[in-house]
């Protein structure tokens, strides 16, 4: 018992430590790279190849194939990536999850306790946030291979123990067992690689055989799609065809190489011999070689994939444009009146955005519907990502020297982005009290309901008559948001006072009061940031 425990111990012990380590110097890398990750896959995905090479650089300074699907998956959900996009950037996800592979494999692991004690040095006894970052990579350098070392000593055993032996024999004989065998590893291990760096360890100890690796190693890459698909779970519907796509690529890869197992097992041998692989390199090389091939064999195919998960995960996908159409900025050098008219088309984008999201709300208010939520936030989020980038252009413009008209139609803008922004900000909070009254289990009365209606109704009114005295220059227009404000106004005093009379009366709760009250609240500031734009064009003449 007493072997068995610290054989035990020393493999869960080498485990922890391999998973900390990968992670750890994954985060290390990422501080190298300046953590502009994400902008990386925001920016440089715009056809199918550079999503390609984006997926395999930022896994290779992530250190993990996992954290990039789920990255593009955030991104996707947020509306900056679009399917196809993110099934190139998922692709190349699983080519840059080799480099960990082939990192194990490197013959230097009686160099492991020295390489962490340099980067603890470099950790502790240095300020420079640089060279700390270095430190952290050269720590999780070390102690990844630290860990294996632990993992190997406890599995060394395991090549003569019959009943191993036995299981690996019968691996062999049937390799879906063995893809059963490495689903379940990933899953358990959430971790591909450390479920590769444990299938290294058994081939090297002689516990396991080509013929059982290799399919443990593809099963491998099935299991690591499921983190994928939990964090999916509830994200948009495009999110949710990006996790399918991951499944049903790596599923589909499976069945190819389970097809050709023979050639694949002969073609590794054959690798091996040739370059005088060590057992490491060997399940490197394998993994390698399934996983670019599997992207060459299903990459000219992105197109078909994605038509194939849309079939599958049915629903409106929302077609926003988080990115500017018209902000060019060769008009702000050559010609500022241009550019000016640009950043205008731009501010009515996002103005249209804040009418859309602001409807999206007052259907999430009736229906209590997660989906009307969701799609309400990323109008919101589309509206401030279009306030970053509007308002570095308008920036950029002022530099240049303006006419007086022009500057006032600079100003007008900077103001109307400022106000646009924060009635994204108020519609996100109309948004929150309904999950509120929601988890709450709070109620609302039908009077309050057809209240909050009536003044959603009037808001709304007032916002599209200021987003179109701005589009169109329109005085009179512009001079009718000031007089429907001041209906807001009162109709948000009354409201306050029929509200708390229905309380004092026992007909609503104290909860019920305070969500009906922010929420007209909300409703009254957006009035007044409708009044801000229209006063804007007012001054403007």
């Amino acid at each position: 018992m007493g072997e068995f425990q610290t054989l035990l111990f020393t493999f869960l012990g080498g485990i922890g430590i391999f998973l900390f380590s990968v992670k750890y110097m994954g985060d290390g890398l990422q501080k190298t790279a300046g953590d502009r990750l994400r902008d990386l896959l925001d920016k440089y995905t715009t056809n199918p190849f550079m999503g390609l090479i984006s997926g395999i650089v930022v896994t290779i300074l992530l250190q993990s194939s996992t954290a990039t699907t789920v990255l593009t998956i955030g991104l996707v959900n947020a509306g900056f990536m679009k399917l196809r996009q993110a099934i190139a950037v998922i692709m190349g996800a699983n080519i840059g999850t080799t480099t960990t592979a082939f990192i194990i494999g490197l013959p230097i692991k009686e160099y492991s306790l020295p390489i962490m004690a340099v980067g603890a040095f470099l950790i502790f006894f240095f300020k420079k946030k640089k060279v700390n970052a270095i430190g952290q990579v050269a720590f999780g350098f070390g102690g990844l291979f630290y860990g294996l070392d632990l993992m190997g000593t406890s599995l060394r055993p395991l090549s003569g123990w019959e009943p191993f032996v036995n299981f690996t024999a019968s691996m062999s004989d049937n390799p879906l067992l063995g893809i059963v065998v490495g689903v379940i590893l990933a899953v358990a291990l959430q971790s591909s690689s450390a479920a590769i760096g444990l299938v290294q360890q058994l081939y090297e100890q002689g516990a396991m055989d080509l013929q059982a690796a290799l399919p443990v190693l593809i099963g491998d890459n099935i299991g690591t799609t499921l983190t994928a698909v939990l964090v999916a779970i509830g994200a948009t519907v495009a999110a949710r065809r990006a996790a399918l796509t991951h499944v049903i690529f790596n599923v589909i890869g499976a069945v190819l190489v389970m097809i050709a197992f023979p050639l694949f097992v002969s073609f590794v041998e054959f690798l091996a011999g040739q370059f005088g692989l060590n057992p490491r390199l060997q399940i490197a090389s394998a993994h390698g070689v399934y996983n670019v091939a599997n992207v060459i064999i299903q990459f000219p195919f992105i197109f078909v994939l994605a038509y194939i998960v849309t079939k599958l995960v049915p629903g409106d996908e929302l077609d926003l444009d988080y990115k500017p159409k018209h902000l060019d900025p060769i008009f702000i050098g050559n010609s500022p009146a241009i550019a000016l008219g640009q950043a205008k088309q731009e501010v009515i984008h996002m103005a249209d955005y804040s009418k859309r999201g602001l409807k999206q709300a007052i259907r999430y208010m009736e229906s209590g519907e997660k989906k009307d939520a969701d799609l309400a936030l990323q109008y919101e989020q589309a509206i401030n990502n279009l306030d970053r980038e509007i308002t570095d252009y308008l920036v950029k413009v002022s530099s240049r020297s303006l006419s007086a008209s022009d500057s006032n139609l600079h100003s007008t803008l900077l103001n109307a982005v400022r106000d646009i922004e924060r009635i994204g900000d108020h519609m996100e909070n109309i948004v929150e009290l309904k999950d509120y009254q929601k988890a709450n289990k709070v109620t609302l009365s039908d009077v309050a309901l057809n209240d909050l209606n009536e003044m959603f109704n009037l808001t709304y009114a007032t916002l599209e008559e200021a987003m179109e005295s701005l589009e169109k220059d329109d005085l009179d227009k512009a001079h009718d948001v000031l007089k429907h404000e001041e209906l807001i106004d009162k109709m948000e005093r009354k409201l306050r006072k029929q509200h708390i009379k229905r309380m004092n009366d026992g007909e609503c709760s104290g909860a019920a009061g305070i969500i009906f009250v922010d929420i007209i609240s909300n409703l009254e500031r957006i009035g007044d940031h409708s009044v801000n734009i229209a006063e804007a064009v007012i001054d403007e003449h």
